[in-house]
């Protein structure tokens, strides 16, 4: 059974210690940043190096959103508009962020990475933090819900699997959560109707990251360590795909690495998301959380049978498509 974390390489290609302690642990999958980005033919070394260490088809997930956060750039990759940027200029949103996330996957595919981290579907406010605000789809739940759906299909379409982030709802975070911990201050109803309807709306999606958020009327808990928090996530948006922590190493969270991580998968997450690539912080992570329950394992499988071969697409039309909506 594989170890319920996500890790991340510390750099562009594996040390010896990382392949050996990949091969021992066997994390349910990796993820990849800007630093172990460099060129194609390196990621793609780097990402078959991840999976012939663990000896299976691991699925490698990335920060794809386009503007501030987008690991892979130019000149090898494309650069994209800021979501909310994209939103509000193109004379179609929705069917521009289709096309926009088809031709993503594309990329992502031909460098081994199959999942990524969007659609972000958080909504935003006029009080959300800079951090967040202008990666998100919208600034009501329709808007957001069409263009995340559209996000979402376009990343299926090309073989990767979309993380639709921040579960149950970021938006009303006016503090980064990198470094403080945000709390929203809002009737459950209210945000039932609101910050969680568009994950509701794509409550099929196979993989869900939560947020650490703290919703003050369900607790004073981050919502990646609050069991009522994950139990609306599961019965009350009705998310029943595998459910993954943001990076346990966010300053939001209080405690070691170790307790952060057992915190949260006594509190129902599946598995623990690990980024910076510290090795000592890696083997605390590990150890804390263990291996999948047979729940997040069924899950987990579950999730990777949405993996598809793309079919064939004319990348140049589909380009000159979205250039002509985004005129």
């Amino acid at each position: 059974m594989p170890n319920a974390s996500i890790l991340a390489p510390k750099c562009q290609s594996l040390t010896d210690w990382e392949r050996a302690f990949f091969r021992e642990v066997n994390p349910c999958g990796f993820i990849v940043f800007a630093r172990n980005v460099d060129t194609p033919d390196q990621l793609f070394r780097l990402t078959s190096d991840l999976r012939d260490a663990v000896g299976c088809d691991s699925p490698i997930l990335i920060d794809q959103e386009g503007g501030r956060v987008q690991r892979m750039r130019a000149p090898h990759w494309r650069e994209w508009l800021p979501p909310l940027e994209q939103a509000a200029q193109a004379s179609d949103p929705a069917r521009s962020f289709y096309l926009r996330s088809r031709i993503m996957a594309d990329e992502l595919r031909s460098v081994g990475i199959d999942a990524n981290c969007a659609p972000t579907c958080d909504i935003a406010g006029p009080h959300t933090h800079p951090f967040l605000r202008n990666r998100c789809l919208g600034v009501d739940p329709e808007t957001v819900i069409q263009n995340a759906r559209a996000i979402a299909d376009g990343l299926l379409a090309g073989g990767v699997l979309p993380v639709m982030k921040h579960m149950p709802g970021h938006g009303r975070g006016t503090v980064d959560s990198h470094l403080d911990l945000p709390v929203a201050d809002v009737v459950m109803d209210v945000a039932a109707d609101w910050d969680f309807a568009p994950f509701r709306d794509l409550n099929n999606l196979p993989m869900g990251m939560t947020a650490h958020i703290i919703f003050s009327a369900c607790g004073m808990s981050p919502a990646t360590q609050n069991p009522d928090m994950i139990n609306i996530i599961r019965n009350v948006i009705g998310f029943d795909g595998l459910l993954m922590t943001d990076d346990i190493s966010m300053e939001a969270l209080s405690g070691s690495v170790a307790e952060r991580t057992a915190t949260s998968i006594a509190a129902g997450c599946d598995v623990v998301l690990h980024c910076n690539g510290d090795p000592a912080e890696m083997k605390a992570v590990t150890d804390a959380a263990g291996t999948m329950t047979d729940a997040a394992a069924a899950r987990a499988r579950a999730a990777l049978n949405r993996r598809k071969t793309p079919d064939d697409i004319d990348i140049a039309a589909l380009s000159a498509e979205l250039e002509a909506l985004l005129a």
